[in-house]
């Protein structure tokens, strides 16, 4: 079941149930156009320094809106714990890495047998939630995730 409000207080419970869905397909669709913008983009630009762009429009954008939201105002950096820095920071290697791999297998592959490896992402997430996290891993999820395993072998391998 999903809750009707995320786990946070404050002002941030203004979502209501079922608009993480909505924000997951609107996640899914910027993603599917990333591809296709990188794809279309990489054609004469090394793929480091296109990534580095990236991130750099994404960190103006991100800032922006951070701003524009007041998400800014009254927060002392030095406020977040360590542990909460070490994530953050490994989240953003992790999503550097990423991103790096991406746009060369993007700029040497075709963009649909990319873009499909590239969303098993899902299986070792399902996977690593459940180690880490203690989430459940019902034969239901299994099942799943070798269907997506399949799917993505069966686009690429066509």
């Amino acid at each position: 079941m999903v809750p009707l409000y995320p786990v946070v207080a404050g002002a941030e419970r203004c979502y209501y149930e079922g608009m993480w869905f909505v924000y997951a397909l609107l996640s899914s669709v910027s993603a599917a156009l990333v591809a296709i913008f990188g794809k279309m983009g990489l054609s004469g630009v090394d793929t480091t320094l296109a990534t580095t762009l990236r991130a750099i429009i994404m960190a103006v954008l991100l800032v922006l809106t951070s701003l524009s939201l007041g998400k800014l105002n009254g927060i002392a950096v030095s406020q977040l714990a360590a542990r909460d820095w070490m994530f953050i920071a490994l989240a953003g290697i992790a999503g550097a890495a990423s991103w790096l791999f991406y746009f060369l297998a993007l700029k040497i592959g075709q963009v649909n047998s990319v873009v499909v490896i590239d969303r098993l992402s899902v299986v070792f997430v399902v996977i690593l939630s459940a180690v880490f996290l203690s989430e459940a891993l019902t034969w239901k999820v299994a099942l799943g995730v070798a269907f997506m395993v399949a799917g993505a072998l069966l686009v690429v391998f066509a």
